[in-house]
């Protein structure tokens, strides 16, 4: 299993916490991992929410959520909130998840378009977080691998400053996944990144 998550509100308390109780659920649990992934969004959820009535400071605390699994060659991603899973092969890159954020809803409805300046204004406006409600609405997505993949998962961090296509030019290069992941986050600041960035990107042949 892989996750990257990132918060909303509250610091990194709740992100933090997020990993901690997902991984804690994951670790006692005999399930198998694409149930144990959903259960264990759902039981950090849980806790993070009752944590946000019983602290007033933590009050409305959420954080994003990208968590991933490869059985056999079938690629299994969750994901709440605008943190998003990539996959990238010699024919390009495909964005597997959907972000859970106004602008997006506004496009879907066909009210605003990608390029305009509302959704540059308002992409971190999110309509769904981990902690952020009693229950959380989680997405979820299948994707059959060739081998030959790679896999990014990624907070908004990094894609509110570096483009589909450069992302996809800088892994592609053949530096390898330690070295890219590195490349990506000097775009991301060179760019004038201001958010913390949070990146997992798995070569899916070294596996």
């Amino acid at each position: 299993m892989w996750l990257t998550a990132w918060e909303e509100k509250a610091g990194d308390y709740a992100s933090k916490s997020l990993i901690g109780y997902m991984i804690t659920y994951i670790e006692n649990t005999m399930k198998m991992p694409v149930v144990a992934i959903r259960e264990a969004i759902e039981y950090a959820n849980e806790n993070l929410y009752a944590e946000g009535i019983k602290n007033p400071n933590l009050t409305g605390m959420g954080t994003t959520v990208v968590a991933a699994s490869i059985i056999d060659n079938t690629l299994y991603v969750f994901n709440v909130g605008d943190s998003r899973c990539y996959i990238l092969d010699e024919n390009g890159i495909a964005q597997i998840t959907k972000d859970h954020s106004l602008v997006e809803m506004l496009v879907s409805k066909g009210e605003i378009t990608r390029e305009s300046d509302e959704y540059k204004e308002n992409k971190s406006k999110i309509t769904r977080a981990v902690g952020a409600e009693a229950k959380v609405l989680i997405d979820s997505f299948e994707v059959e691998l060739l081998g030959n993949e790679y896999v990014l998962l990624c907070s908004d961090g990094l894609t509110n400053m570096v483009d589909d296509k450069k992302i996809f030019n800088i892994i592609s290069s053949g530096a390898g996944v330690e070295s890219s992941a590195k490349r990506l986050i000097e775009e991301a600041n060179l760019s004038g990144g201001s958010d913390n960035i949070s990146i997992l990107l798995i070569d899916v042949n070294a596996r």
